[in-house]
């Protein structure tokens, strides 16, 4: 990682995801998670006090740029939280691992988003569930327009991020079924702010 992947960008991205729209996105998603629980793109630990630690036996954190930020989250949680620095198209964990996976504002930054969403489906157990809050593509064509156009230049200062990814249909094709589904714009420029967040079950 260069100067600006390693210390700025980090920073960036925290303030980014503490505006309230994205923190409102977390808290319909992150109570909902249950019993052993695999994060997807844990960074700095945003998701950390929207657990309910009654509900939750642990969280295994998959992110690799890591922050020092998430483990001291994860000590306030009190819950137990494995960390591993790593990116999730390949998750060192048995089949059906997890009871349950929350991703949030991380399937845009994923170098292959459809192999970690197979991943997510293969660590799951049967019946385990994907509750995801993410950014994506628009429907509307002058919109998607200028996402594509933004997308090449955007994604080497937002850490990879790709504004432009169909977020429903990845899900769809890892060979989940979304149960619900909500989707709409927030506050702010329409090229950033689709969001759809929900509850995805194995088909």
């Amino acid at each position: 990682m260069n100067f600006y992947e390693r210390y700025v960008l980090p920073q960036l991205i925290d303030l980014v995801c503490a505006l309230p729209t994205f923190q409102r996105e977390r808290g319909k998603v992150v109570p909902l998670a249950t019993g052993r629980v695999l994060e997807i793109g844990i960074g700095t630990g945003r998701n950390m006090p929207f657990y309910r630690r009654d509900a939750v036996q642990c969280v295994c954190g998959v992110d690799p740029g890591l922050h020092p930020r998430a483990r001291r989250r994860a000590q306030a949680l009190g819950v137990e939280v494995a960390e591993l620095p790593l990116s999730a198209e390949r998750i060192p964990a048995d089949d059906h691992s997890f009871d349950c996976a929350v991703c949030t504002f991380s399937l845009c930054t994923i170098p292959d988003p459809l192999a970690a969403l197979s991943e997510i489906r293969r660590t799951l157990r049967p019946g385990g569930r994907l509750l995801f809050a993410e950014h994506g593509a628009a429907p509307d064509a002058a919109v998607r327009r200028w996402q594509d156009r933004v997308t090449p230049y955007w994604k080497h200062i937002g850490g990879g991020c790709h504004l432009n990814r169909e977020i429903p249909e990845l899900i769809r094709r890892a060979g989940f079924r979304l149960e619900s589904l909500s989707s709409g714009y927030a506050p702010g420029p329409r090229v950033l702010t689709y969001l759809h967040s929900g509850c995805a079950v194995i088909h």
